[in-house]
């Protein structure tokens, strides 16, 4: 096995983006490509993605107890609630990322998702993992996707929904960090079993 894994300060090798900064030892050991079920948390993750679109996703991770601050818990009713009084607050706050579509999209998204049934957006967005037997494992960071068939269908379906901000990179940035699909590198300690241990 040679591959893009790098050996972190522990001698356990990690996809080498899990050792660029601290912050991301932890994200990328306890959450990343771990799956993530509930409307409410996927909501979240949704909207996260989509404001970290064009930034680095450092740049959202270290502001995140900033958006959840803002955006209710990202609760979906409470979100669908918020008023433009609530919307030139978000636009004023430093803990955010102030991006004037992407906060319209997070409380527009709300609104729509107001109207699912419970367990709806789980559903939806678990339909499109695909079968892990499908799927080699990444022997290095040039073998991991930006956009993947499932990544436009999922975009695609959501778009026709209503929900907004959402392209097929969105879409599969989030596949990736909610565990739809594994694509920590074939010799990371997170995918190999029992090396995390």
């Amino acid at each position: 096995m040679s591959g893009d894994a790098v050996a972190g300060p522990d001698g356990r090798l990690r996809c080498p983006w899990g050792l660029s900064t601290e912050d991301y030892v932890a994200y990328h050991d306890e959450e990343w490509g771990r799956p993530v079920h509930g409307d409410d948390a996927l909501y979240e993750r949704l909207c996260l993605e989509a404001f970290q679109s064009g930034l680095s996703w450092i740049t959202i991770l270290r502001r995140r107890e900033g958006f959840r601050a803002a955006f209710a818990g990202f609760e979906i009713a409470e979100v669908a609630r918020f008023t433009d009084a609530d919307r030139e607050r978000l636009l004023a706050d430093p803990g955010i990322i102030r991006n004037r579509a992407k906060v319209d999209a997070t409380l527009a998204n709300a609104r729509v998702l107001a109207g699912w049934s419970a367990g709806e957006l789980d559903a939806l967005i678990w339909s499109y993992a695909p079968d892990p037997a499908s799927r080699k494992a990444p022997g290095a960071l040039a073998d991991v996707p930006a956009i993947t068939p499932e990544s436009t269908a999922l975009s695609k379906d959501l778009k026709k929904r209503g929900i907004r901000f959402v392209g097929p990179t969105t879409a599969y940035a989030l596949m990736q960090a909610c565990g739809l699909v594994n694509d920590h590198l074939e010799d990371c300690v997170i995918r190999v079993p029992g090396a995390a241990a």
